[in-house]
C-alpha cells in the first residue's frame, strides 16, 4: 500500500519512532489534488486514526499538495507518517517539491481575492506545529497534527 518516491528523492526530516509511513509521488496536474486526497483518506482510515484527525489531515494535505502542484516545480511527493515521540502521538504531513516555479507570483486578483491565499492559515489552524525546510534543491512544507 506504500507508493514509492520518485528517483532522486532524498527523503524528509526524520521523526523518531515512526510506526507507519506512506509516500506518494504527485503528478504535476491539478487533478492530482483530488486523487491524493482520496488516497490519503484511505491510508489514514487504515491507520485507525480518529475521524476528526482524518478530516483535518485531508484538508491540510489538500492545501500543501495544491501549493506544490500550482506554484512549484516537479517532482513533488507527499509523505505521511505516524510518530510516537515523547508520549505524543502525531501525524506528520510533508510535501516536498523542487522549489518555486518561475513566474508563480500572481498579481492580486481583484475579482475573487477570497479564493486564494488561505492555505497557510488553514495549515496553521489545524496543526500543532508546521514549517518549511529547504534541503538539496528541494523544499519541504510540513505539518504535525495530533493523532490520539
Amino acid at each position: 500500500m506504500n507508493a514509492s518516491a520518485p528517483s532522486g528523492f532524498t527523503g524528509s526530516h526524520a521523526m523518531p519512532y515512526r510506526d507507519a509511513e506512506f509516500c506518494c509521488p504527485l503528478p504535476h496536474i491539478p487533478e492530482a489534488v483530488g486523487f491524493v486526497r482520496r488516497r490519503a483518506q484511505t491510508v489514514l482510515t487504515g491507520w485507525n486514526l480518529p475521524p476528526a484527525t482524518i478530516e483535518d489531515a485531508v484538508l491540510v494535505i489538500s492545501e500543501l499538495v495544491t501549493n506544490a502542484v500550482s506554484h512549484a516545480l516537479p517532482p513533488a511527493v507527499l509523505q505521511l507518517s505516524r510518530t510516537g515521540a515523547e508520549g505524543l502521538r502525531a501525524l506528520r504531513i510533508e510535501v516536498t517539491d523542487a522549489g518555486p516555479a518561475a513566474g508563480t507570483r500572481r498579481p492580486p486578483d481583484v475579482g475573487q481575492p477570497e479564493e486564494h491565499g488561505r492555505g497557510s492559515g488553514i495549515v496553521t489552524a489545524l496543526s500543532v506545529r508546521h514549517g518549511i525546510r529547504a534541503h538539496r534543491g528541494r523544499i519541504t512544507r510540513w505539518a504535525d497534527l495530533r493523532a490520539a
